[in-house]
């Protein structure tokens, strides 16, 4: 199942193609949505099903990667 709806399925749901309209019919809508880093709305499947997702982390760290033990020179 995926997690977020297609390009045709938000044409479909909002009845708009352009993307400024898209967002414009998502608020009157009030389902919730982000936009990407290309001004394109994203719609989570779960959210236009009514279903509750995951509660999200409040702020994401990034995790710190070992290189293993330093060297001191």
């Amino acid at each position: 199942m995926e997690t977020f709806l297609t390009k045709d399925a938000l044409v479909t749901l909002t009845g708009r193609r352009r993307q400024s309209k898209q967002i414009e019919a998502l608020r009157t809508m009030g389902l919730p949505f982000w936009v990407n880093a290309i001004g394109q709305p994203v719609v989570t499947v779960a959210a236009v099903e009514g279903r509750k997702e995951a509660p999200r982390e409040k702020e994401w760290v990034m995790p710190r990667i070992s290189h293993g033990p330093k060297k001191h020179t």
